[in-house]
């Protein structure tokens, strides 16, 4: 069992170092979203890498591990939201691993019903949360995901509208179905 554990963590540092650059491109466009961004893309890959780094899931192929580190990105990026918002209510100061204004995200939304709601959408189904880390978190076109799913990009668009339409239910409370 532990040399499993051994070879799991060994095939997750192996894909990190196969897929640095790509994983950092991420990271940049990510963070060039938003012009008030200090964070570096080298920070917030490497923030990426010790969460993914402690986790023990395994992980296979290059497309398996692309959605991990979305989700860990994700993470991160909701965790952050989080924090920033409770220092809002009155929360005392923190410093915190991401000192940044994180893209895309209506601060509108509540943090806790955008996670329960990703949350729940993997429970109904696992591939439009992937196309969601992917596309919302990662930054990934459809182009890019289809080519990382070995699909077709109109499926990935069908799949991200889907994904739109149940995450928006979801996070206003209606059932789906």
């Amino acid at each position: 069992m532990h040399e499993s554990a051994e070879t799991g963590r060994e095939n997750r540092d192996r894909l990190f170092d196969d897929l640095y650059k790509e994983l950092h491109r991420v990271a940049q466009r990510e963070l060039r979203r938003n012009a008030t961004v200090t964070l570096s893309p080298t920070t917030l890959l490497h923030e990426t890498y010790l969460s993914i780094s402690s986790g023990s899931d395994p992980i296979g192929g290059r497309a398996q591990f692309m959605t991990y580190a979305a989700r860990a990105m994700r993470g991160l990026l909701i965790d952050y939201l989080r924090s920033r918002q409770a220092q809002k209510r009155g929360g005392r100061f923190e410093i915190t691993t991401l000192p940044t204004e994180v893209p895309l995200i209506d601060e509108d939304i509540e943090v806790e019903k955008l996670a329960v709601a990703l949350d729940e959408l993997a429970k109904v189904d696992e591939r439009l949360a992937q196309c969601v880390d992917l596309k919302f978190f990662c930054g990934y076109s459809f182009a890019e995901i289809a080519d990382l799913w070995t699909v077709s990009e109109r499926t990935v668009q069908r799949d991200w509208n889907k994904a739109r339409v149940l995450l928006n239910r979801l996070i206003d409370d209606q059932p789906l179905a």
